[in-house]
């Protein structure tokens, strides 16, 4: 017991010794813990006689700006431990591979004396191949040589090669922030090879693929800093003080700047710890929540409402006043592609107007070629590709008509697919007759299909929900109680709550979601409904919003 309390000589105090041994170090450099990580927390090394022994957070971080916290302290419990990592026994050192399988290879190859035509006899004999398969997960690895399980994987690649063609051999690399070097070794064989190289993301499902889909490019997201400038955060499927340990404080901090926070997550994980408000829906079914949430405000704050801010938002930064072309399938129409502007006498000499597309004038009644399309990103005549509510023919000014609804050659049917009730809904859409090119069309808004897929009636005729209560009409807020598990009644607060925060404060609303939503099938939805929701009211590419 003498190593817990010192009973010769407690006076002398030398049980310190292995403490202040403990923190002795030769020098201190700066480095950081898994390439990988989100954080790329500065940490400072303590290293004696070339030994990692301990690890301290720098404090040479500098002020993003005056009205924002610091970033320090900056680091996590597993940056602090990583030197355990480095020298721990149980990290792998050399190749391992499974008893089963290498004692088969080494028992074909020895009677072959190939090593292809060892791997080939081993493929073609079912009760070896069974063999070596039914080990799987149950143990029995064995440390190797790297020449053995080179040539291993070697013999493998160019018996499939022969056998059913280089491409069905398939590769995934580590993503090139971990190692540069390793990614690009595995990614040149493949190619050299004529193998398939896999996205990194297929395996880890942290990439939202909605983002490209809607807007073009990927990843486009804030600082984690701009959270405590957002006015209201749902966080979806990320528990940030978990993932994004070192950013979370700043989630934590925007509590005291009047910022409210709702977390969507089945379980009470970590993160609801810092929310004001816990919504248990069901795995999987944040879609549909966040669905519902949009037939709320299409309904009360760009119907009934009007709100001037969502509406001018809408017009300038997003698809909504741009026409499609409905095609008529029987006795209703169905929605088809955008109209282009080379389809209009006026514009049909216009460069690259396959890639060019049309909106009214609201004053003019006029049709015009908005900025900002794929072809004035590659026209010759350049300083096109903007987002100012000008046409691109003449550069005039317009006012975008975002409805049809009092300004229209009639209301037609249109079908909508109800994918979560499985059935079809036939609705009334106010549209206009253009004549193109190739003959008359019929066309409508964005905004208006918009409305029709949503459910909001706005006094048309159709499949329309009567009421919020309407559990058999897509997407009402009770429609996604069955799928969510959440009553209406939150749906309908929290939509008002999020468009009320938005009017007030110019879109500081602000959606984080993690890879807890990316790994299911339909992310990309789940991220397009919340995402339709930011875009409705405003908070794309606005500080504290998004």
């Amino acid at each position: 017991m003498g190593w817990i309390k010192d009973i010769i000589s407690p006076e002398t105090r030398k049980w310190e010794e292995f403490y202040r041994n403990r923190f002795q170090h030769d020098r201190i450099v700066r480095s950081t813990h898994g390439v990988n990580c989100t954080g790329g927390c500065s940490w400072q090394i303590h290293v004696k006689d070339g030994i990692v022994v301990w690890e301290t957070q720098q404090l040479d971080y500098p002020l993003l700006e005056s009205s924002l916290p610091p970033y320090e302290p900056r680091g996590c419990q597993r940056g602090i431990s990583y030197s355990w990592y480095l020298y721990s026994p149980l990290r792998i050192k050399y190749p391992l591979i499974r008893g089963a399988l290498i004692d088969a290879y080494r028992a074909e190859k020895e009677k072959a004396g190939d090593p292809v035509t060892a791997w080939e006899n081993l493929q073609k004999d079912p009760e070896k191949r069974k063999k070596y398969q039914r080990a799987r997960g149950k143990g029995g690895f064995r440390r190797a040589t790297w020449d053995e399980m080179l040539e291993l994987l070697a013999a493998a690649n160019i018996y499939t090669a022969k056998k059913y063609g280089p491409d069905r051999v398939i590769g995934f690399s580590p993503i090139p922030a971990m190692s540069m070097l390793s990614y690009a070794s595995g990614a040149r064989f493949l190619q050299l090879f004529g193998g398939v190289c896999l996205s990194f993301y297929d395996w880890y499902c942290d990439l939202p693929t909605a983002f490209p889909e809607i807007w073009g490019e990927q990843t486009d997201v804030c600082e984690s800093a701009d959270w405590y400038n957002a006015k209201m955060i749902a966080d979806m499927g990320a528990c940030l003080n978990m993932t994004r340990t070192p950013d979370c404080h700043f989630f934590a901090e925007s509590r005291h700047n009047g910022t409210k926070a709702v977390v969507f997550s089945p379980d009470f994980s970590q993160v609801c710890k810092y929310a004001d408000q816990w919504v248990p829906l069901h795995a999987g079914s944040d879609g549909a929540f966040w669905m519902a949430v949009s037939h709320v405000i299409l309904k009360e704050f760009h119907h009934e409402k009007q709100t001037p801010y969502f509406l001018k938002y809408g017009k300038q930064y997003t698809d909504s006043p741009y026409l499609v072309i409905l095609n008529k399938e029987g006795n209703h129409y169905k929605p088809g592609r955008l109209l282009r502007a080379n389809e209009l006498a006026q514009f049909k000499d216009i460069e690259n107007g396959d890639w060019k597309f049309v909106n009214i004038d609201e004053k003019t009644n006029k049709y015009v070629v908005p900025k900002g399309a794929m072809g004035h990103r590659w026209s010759k005549e350049l300083g096109k590709w903007n987002m100012k509510l000008e046409n691109s023919a003449d550069d005039n000014p317009y006012d975008p008509q975002l409805t049809l609804l009092n300004k229209n050659d009639g209301v037609m049917t249109v079908e909508f697919t109800e994918f979560g009730l499985d059935k079809r809904a036939l609705r009334g859409v106010p549209v206009k007759k253009v004549t193109t090119t190739q003959g008359e069309v019929v066309v409508a808004t964005v905004y208006d299909l918009i409305m029709a897929q949503y459910g909001v009636g706005r006094g048309l005729p159709g499949d329309y929900p009567k009421d919020y209560t309407d559990k058999d009409a897509a997407y009402t807020p009770a429609w996604q109680e069955v799928i969510t598990g959440i009553d209406s009644q939150t749906v309908i607060q929290f939509a008002k709550e999020w468009a009320n925060t938005a009017e007030k404060t110019q879109g500081k609303c602000m959606i984080i979601v993690g890879a807890g939503v990316n790994h299911w099938y339909h992310s990309n939805l789940m991220y397009r409904a919340g995402a339709m929701s930011l875009m409705l009211t405003g908070c794309v590419v606005r500080n504290g919003g998004g």
